[in-house]
């Protein structure tokens, strides 16, 4: 079994390190770490190093040693964004979990035209924290130590302008009569951006549809079934991670 992952502000700096706070109480008191045990510290930007416990001191202190070299992690490419439509209740914590664990490098939450959700105001800060905070805890679970970016919610205009400034740009789209080619057989870059769009149940509008080709961004289709708006961005995510060899 891997070594857990624990997140640090800033890379040690020697060859100790404490870790206390939320991060530390995590260690000792739920994993319940014990003198011996490997651990990996992190920045969630892709630095990492890997370190031995020492000790564990009350409820919130461990001290770990052996720290060598920091690594850094490449950045990696093609990057894959998914832009995510605001799903209902606890979903959109969901899609934002499963798509860090398959692999996703950002997520871009959409305030689409049919979206039942709405972030306005104290209830918008409070659901982007939320997904940032899933983001985090999830790429701990998962090992990286590239968390992915969580970005503020975006308009359509907004992800217009994101789909234009990318190398491949793309709309899930589930409508059986509209011209959409499978994502399977989609050219894809080896490096730059790849930018995926997931309408939400109610599914892009013709209007956001035209917005998007606009900036160059095409329809394409996943499958025979239509997935759920909160688990076609992670199924997508894995397609485009084995098809770009990052899977390989």
């Amino acid at each position: 079994m891997t070594a857990p992952v624990f997140v640090v502000e800033r890379m040690p700096t020697g060859p100790e390190f404490v870790l206390d706070g939320p991060e530390g109480r995590h260690a000792v008191s739920v994993r319940r770490l014990e003198p011996g045990e490997d651990v990996v510290l992190t920045d969630g930007l892709g630095h990492w190093a890997e370190g031995v416990v020492r000790s564990a001191e009350g409820k919130d202190r461990l001290t770990v040693t052996g720290i060598g070299t920091v690594h850094e992690e490449p950045e990696p490419a093609p990057r894959i964004t998914v832009v995510q439509a605001l799903p209902k209740g606890d979903r959109g914590e969901l899609a934002v979990e499963t798509m860090t664990e398959t692999g996703v490098d950002a997520i871009v939450p959409w305030q689409a035209a049919r979206c039942i959700t709405q972030w306005k105001g104290d209830r918008g800060a409070k659901s982007l924290a939320k997904w940032r905070s899933t983001a985090r805890e999830a790429g701990k679970q998962s090992r990286r130590v590239r968390f992915p970016e969580v970005a503020g919610a975006m308009t359509t205009k907004q992800v217009a302008a994101l789909l234009a400034g990318a190398d491949f740009a793309g709309v899930l789209h589930e409508d059986r009569d509209h011209d959409s080619t499978p994502l399977a057989t989609a050219e894809l870059p080896a490096t730059g951006s790849v930018v995926l769009v997931v309408g939400p149940e109610g599914g892009v509008s013709p209007q956001e549809l035209t917005a998007f080709a606009e900036a160059g961004a095409r329809p394409y289709r996943l499958g025979r079934s239509v997935l759920r708006t909160s688990t076609a961005g992670t199924a997508a995510t894995a397609l485009l991670l084995g098809r770009t060899g990052r899977w390989g």
